[in-house]
């Protein structure tokens, strides 16, 4: 039996889904806010609401200089719904709307958990949008040029001091009003970059998109966690 819950890879893939869900920008509420940000927010918002399903690719980087971190990674996301296929550092992580199915080749392990709405770790787009339905503020931040384009900058600071992001810029391409990136400061000097290098939407998705196929796997431990 083999024992391997990759802890490292589970708290990455957190953070990186905490983003991607900012990225997605479904309706969340803006309430006492900077009203310019708001209004960029709105728009966006505006056009996300009407997909059917969105496929990111992306590039996803790490940096701590104190502590000598340099760490990237590519990735996409397939979502449509409640439903992922996130790619990430080799695993893959799905959830069908029931289960999560975490795909670990190097180790040839399938784990397999239940979702539970009252666990604060559980990973889903709808719940990592609900988190930051409130306890943020967010205000209008710098405009910068990124290769002919025009970034605007919208700023989004923790309401609790206890919060270890210090705050989140989130990167909006002025001309598409698509997101170009988003980036997250922590306090003890960690820097997490996600940049959107291909945002599709309606995409024709196979019907078996988010249903997890044991065949495909034969020699690989099927981890049941619940």
């Amino acid at each position: 039996m083999k024992i391997n819950l990759f802890p490292i890879k589970t708290v990455q893939f957190k953070t990186c889904f905490m983003l991607l869900a900012i990225v997605m920008l479904l309706p969340f509420g803006v309430q006492s806010q900077d009203k310019k940000a708001k209004a960029l927010l709105d728009v966006v918002t505006s056009k996300i609401k009407g997909y059917d399903n969105i496929i990111i690719d992306f590039k996803y980087s790490l940096n701590n200089l104190k502590e000598n971190i340099n760490q990237e990674s590519k990735g996409n996301v397939t979502m449509k719904g409640n439903m992922y296929v996130l790619n990430l550092m080799g695993v893959t992580k799905m959830f069908d709307g029931k289960k999560t199915f975490t795909i670990n080749p190097e180790d040839e392990e399938v784990s397999i958990s239940k979702l539970n709405e009252k666990d604060d770790n559980a990973i889903t787009p709808s719940k990592m949008l609900t988190f930051f339905n409130t306890g943020y503020k967010f205000n209008w931040d710098i405009l910068q040029n990124v290769k002919g384009r025009k970034i605007q900058y919208i700023k989004l600071t923790p309401n609790s001091s206890k919060d270890q992001r210090k705050e989140i810029l989130l990167g909006i391409d002025i001309q598409t009003k698509n997101i170009y990136n988003l980036i997250e400061v922590g306090k003890n000097g960690t820097k997490t970059t996600l940049t959107v290098n291909s945002f599709k939407t309606n995409q024709p998705l196979s019907k078996n998109q988010f249903i997890f196929d044991a065949s495909k796997y034969p020699k690989y431990y099927i981890n049941k966690l619940d």
